[in-house]
This record gives structure tokens, sequence and C-alpha cells, in this order.
């Protein structure tokens, strides 16, 4: 009987490698669309505080999604968002090309006359909640080419305008650029989890009261 039971064992280890499902990839995360008021009735509201906020804590610029290209993330946006392609040279080098910086409707010629802007302001993430991440978390927010809206290629002007301030202290002074701003700080809150203040969610439901039929589309973070 043990001799048969040994050789029934020996069958099934014999079948089990080639009978076990291989390993299954990770399906690629989902967008999720939102109506914009819907959008920001889902963010945490929490109160802020900026405690122990250093702006090295968040690396940047890094060697940006391509490694291989010689362009650090700036570049690589710049690159992305260019209404009429840049030439790229020697070391990234950027020449000709144009932008369209959307917070003040103003075309842009010279790639050094931009700055690339976190939508939500690194400052702004460490008090909403990226003060408890690792240093590799922060890199990647600081660098995240994985949804559009995170960072934005602006006028130099309108970026240091805003500065660290999140919208119920500025926002574009465009009109017409106000919907879209509303619906990408949103986004990018959802996207990284990342809470939001009283006044910041009044603003924003404000702001989504006038943007009826506009919606917010995020993509979880890795």
């Amino acid at each position: 009987m043990i001799t048969v039971m040994r050789t029934a064992a020996a069958l099934v280890l014999a079948v089990l490698p080639v009978s076990l499902p291989t390993t299954a990839h990770a399906a690629p995360a989902v967008p999720e669309v939102l109506p914009i008021g819907v959008a920001v009735s889902a963010l945490q509201v929490a109160d802020e505080s900026r405690t122990g906020y250093q702006r090295d804590a968040f690396r940047h610029w890094n060697t940006g999604d391509n490694p291989t290209d010689g362009c650090n993330t700036r570049a690589e946006v710049l690159i992305a968002e260019a209404v009429e392609a840049p030439v790229v040279g020697a070391r990234c080098a950027l020449s000709g090309g144009s932008w369209f910086s959307y917070y003040d409707e103003q075309t842009v010629t010279v790639a050094g006359s931009l700055d690339i802007d976190h939508m939500v302001p690194l400052a702004e993430a460490w008090d909403s909640g990226a003060s408890s991440w690792t240093g590799a978390r922060r890199e990647a927010y600081a660098n995240d080419q994985g949804q559009a809206s995170s960072l934005v290629a602006v006028t130099a002007r309108s970026n240091r305008s805003k500065a660290d301030q999140d919208p119920a202290e500025w926002l574009p002074p465009s009109a017409d650029a106000l919907c879209r701003y509303a619906s990408e700080w949103t986004a990018t809150k959802l996207r990284w989890q990342l809470a939001v203040d009283p006044s910041e969610q009044d603003r924003l439901y404000e702001l989504a009261a006038g943007c009826g039929g506009n919606t917010v589309t995020y993509t979880p973070a890795p």
C-alpha cells in the first residue's frame, strides 16, 4: 500500500509543473471618469500641516520616463506638450517649437521661458498627505508623467504667481482656464489620494457649480 501511495504522489508531482497557471500580469489601471461635483465630493477633507517640509524631499527632475533618451522629466514634458514640436539636439537641448500656456492664454516659442508646474505643488502635496510617503513615492509624484494633468508647461510668470497656493488662494488669470484647472487639480488629488482642507474644498465646489457638464478623469497612482 505504501508503495502504491508513493507512486501516486510521484505522478501528481510530475503533472503539477505543467498544470499550474502562469503568473498573471497586473491589468493596467482603468481611468475613473466622474462629474466634477461628484469628484470633488470624493476628496478626503483634512487639516493640513507643513511641519518638516523641505522641497528637496521631492527629488526632481529625474531621468524621466525614458532614461535612455538623454532628457530629464522637464524636457520630456516640454516635448510632449508642444503645439509645434521643438528640435531636440545634443544633451536634449530644445530649439524652436511652440507651447500654449493655458493659465494665461499665452503662446510661448522659447522653451526656457516655460516652467513645468506641479498641478498640486510639492508643498501642498506635503501638507495633504505626502509627508508620510517614502522618498521613492515622493520622487514618483514629483516626476509623474502617468497622468497628463499632473505636470503642465506654463509661463514662468503664471507659475511663480501661483507658487504653492491651492485654489482657495490662487486661480489662473484666464477665466476660460478655470474649469479645466479645477478638474485637473481634483484629478491630481484623487490620483495620489491627497486630502483637501475645508476652504479648498469650498472653492472647488464653487468652481464645479459653474462647470456643469465637465468631468474629472484620473487614474489611481501605482
